[in-house]
């Protein structure tokens, strides 16, 4: 059964994922399985993951800086601080930071999805292992599917 913790301001493990960071704040095991959540930040101009799709999870967003441009599909929205966006598990989707302001968000999954992806994918980056193929098998392995172009700076 989980435990009540805390995490103070500053805290959390910290997966370097060269062009931006991934804090974890809640996994699998601190959550009964209930859900995880990750603080992105540093994501810079331009930055984006390609058009992709979670099979075993719901995801959420809350932006705290930068603006963000939240794409479904052939929809597109501005996202500045502060904006709260939910995407049903199943639903194609993809962001953008459009500020020059570097982008930082809340992401949370439900249920409890994507911290391996993140830890895989942030292990690749440090070996210098970092594909389209490499990120398309890791995707596979933690339910994404991956529907769109790599952007540039994504790996």
């Amino acid at each position: 059964m989980a435990e009540p913790y805390t995490i103070q301001p500053g805290s959390g493990r910290t997966l370097d994922l060269g062009t931006f960071e991934a804090v974890v704040l809640a996994d699998s095991a601190q959550t009964d399985g209930e859900f995880s959540l990750l603080r992105t930040q540093r994501e810079p101009l331009g930055f984006g993951p390609p058009m992709h799709i979670h099979h075993d999870a719901a995801e959420a967003f809350y932006v705290l800086e930068g603006t963000y441009a939240m794409f479904f599909g052939d929809r597109r929205e501005e996202c500045p601080p502060g904006t709260f966006v939910y995407v049903p598990r199943g639903a194609a989707h993809t962001f953008q930071v459009v500020s020059t302001e570097p982008g930082m968000k809340l992401n949370l999954f439900t249920p409890a999805a994507m911290i391996g992806f993140f830890e895989r994918l942030a292990s690749a980056q440090g070996e210098n292992d970092a594909s389209e193929e490499v990120l398309d098998a890791i995707a596979r392995e933690h339910g994404m599917e991956i529907v769109g172009p790599v952007p540039d700076l994504y790996l």
